[in-house]
């Protein structure tokens, strides 16, 4: 872990979690793996929510995006030469 402070709190999960993380930390690395399992979470959650933000924000310039497209096809089509 970095050089930060650090704070202790009290947490309450359930047994069958509690259980689970007994397999993978022992009881003095429990605090490190907490901290690493929240991180990786949070910033999997972050992911999520740009990933839905720029589906949201396609779906709503799609119709501004095809009418464009749609305005300037003609013009396209006359300036590339026929092969």
């Amino acid at each position: 872990m970095k050089n930060s402070a650090y704070r202790r709190i009290n947490i309450t999960l359930p047994e069958s979690t509690v259980a689970m993380l007994e397999t993978v930390a022992d009881k003095g690395a429990r605090s490190s793996f907490i901290d690493i399992a929240i991180k990786t979470h949070i910033k999997n959650l972050n992911k999520e929510t740009l990933r839905e933000q720029l589906k949201e924000g396609a779906i709503v310039n799609a119709e501004r995006n095809l009418k464009m497209a749609e305005e300037w096809f003609h013009l396209e089509g006359d300036s590339w030469p026929d092969y």
